[in-house]
């Protein structure tokens, strides 16, 4: 993806939410006290009492299984809706030789599964240890090629626990810092030298990622000797 296409999708994309979103409040105020917004004031007010959870879970005045169901669906919707720009910085940004499509899966995915799970758990002590005691029973390993990788997953567990206490306007804060620094770090190249490894590909405004996956064949030329079929042999040289 061209870096100024990247910029200016990006842009579009959080004045939308953001227009979007006012127009709502605007046309209908009481609807606020039934979405999942308001809880990174909530977590501010309730600094000192025993449970932040618990202060932002009563924020919401949700009493009815259909105003509840539709309370858990805007959150879990907010969460894919902030994950998804920083699958495009990811995507824009990451060199071909460790890009990693199933960190794209869990880039907006995880932000879902821990919504739903906050949502369980939130103002359960005994939820949450049973919880503890099932994410410890159930073990996945996922060996990450850099630990740039490792703050898109810290992210979206960012993004999931902020929507599930309804705090999504914290998890749009979050979205948007996270992927600024990492446009502005990939516009000034900032921490480079020639010669190391690169996380982020050659900023360039026009073209895309300048580097080539390991083992593709240039454009317009013949296959690599890797690619060709088993048994085959290569094809023969201009």
């Amino acid at each position: 993806m061209p870096a100024s296409r990247l910029i200016t999708q990006l842009i579009i994309y959080y004045l939308v939410l953001v227009g979007g979103m006012w127009a709502v409040l605007t046309i209908n105020p009481d609807l606020r006290g039934y979405l999942p917004i308001g809880g990174a004031e909530a977590l501010i007010k309730g600094a000192g009492k025993s449970s932040t959870l618990e202060a932002a879970a009563t924020a919401a005045s949700v009493k009815t299984l259909g105003a509840s169901l539709g309370w858990m669906g805007v959150a879990i919707l907010g969460a894919l809706v902030t994950a998804l720009p920083v699958s495009w910085v990811y995507m824009a940004t990451r060199t071909s030789e460790e890009y990693d499509q199933s960190l794209i899966s869990s880039i907006l995915i995880l932000p879902v599964v821990v919504t739903s799970i906050v949502i369980v758990v939130q103002g359960s002590l005994a939820l949450a240890f049973a919880l503890g005691g099932i994410a410890g029973a159930v073990r996945f390993k996922n060996s990450l090629k850099s630990s740039g990788d490792a703050l898109y997953i810290l992210l979206s567990v960012g993004i999931g626990l902020a929507s599930g206490i309804g705090a999504v306007e914290l998890a749009f804060v979050m979205s948007f810092a996270f992927n600024l620094c990492f446009v502005i770090l990939w516009i000034t190249e900032y921490g480079e030298r020639e010669g190391m490894k690169r996380y982020m590909t050659d900023f360039d405004p026009l073209k895309g990622p300048t580097s080539a996956p390991v083992g593709s064949a240039p454009v317009g030329g013949p296959p690599m000797v890797e690619d060709a079929v088993p048994g085959s042999k290569p094809p023969p040289a201009p």
